[in-house]
Formats: structure tokens, C-alpha cells, sequence
């Protein structure tokens, strides 16, 4: 995948978080319209494994907007799936 494909992979999961801490219909919109964009230009199978962000990306918003804690368990989770997600979009 090209680097422009991960930034949009990326930028997609944002939306859809953003969409579900915050309620917003609009950033579900984007996402919405950004994944039907990227399933035309590449494969499901390339495209998957960045919907492993969501768990990250909520966690990582609930520490930043919401102030919790994470157990240093948590934190090692999400480097775990991070990691994984970047060995399965890199082959």
C-alpha cells in the first residue's frame, strides 16, 4: 500500500472514532464516504486490518477527552495491535 492508502486508512478511523466519542453524525458521514472510496481503489484484504485502530484509537480518545486511566495492561495491548497492524499492511 501506498503511503497516500495508509494516511486514508488512518484518516478514516479518525472520523469514526471522533464519530463515536463525540456523537457526530457528520465525522460518521466521513468515514461513511471515505471507506466506500478506498474499497474502490484497493482490496478488503489490505484495507481490514486498519479497522483494528478503532479499539486504539477509542482508548487513546477516552484518555485524551475523557481523562481515564489505563492499566499499563491496556497500554500494552494497544501496542500490540498497533504492531500487528503494521506487520499485516506491510506484506
Amino acid at each position: 500500500m501506498s503511503a497516500k492508502a495508509i494516511l486514508l486508512c488512518v484518516v478514516c478511523e479518525l472520523a469514526l472514532v471522533v464519530g463515536a466519542l463525540a456523537g457526530g453524525i457528520g465525522f460518521e458521514a466521513i468515514w461513511f464516504f471515505l471507506w466506500i472510496y478506498l474499497l474502490a481503489r484497493w482490496d478488503l484484504s489490505r484495507l481490514f486490518p486498519f479497522e483494528g485502530l478503532n479499539p486504539v484509537l477509542i482508548a487513546i480518545g477516552a484518555v485524551i477527552f475523557l481523562k481515564e486511566r489505563l492499566p499499563i495492561k491496556a497500554w500494552i495491548g494497544i501496542a500490540m495491535i498497533s504492531v500487528g497492524i503494521a506487520l499485516v499492511s506491510m506484506s
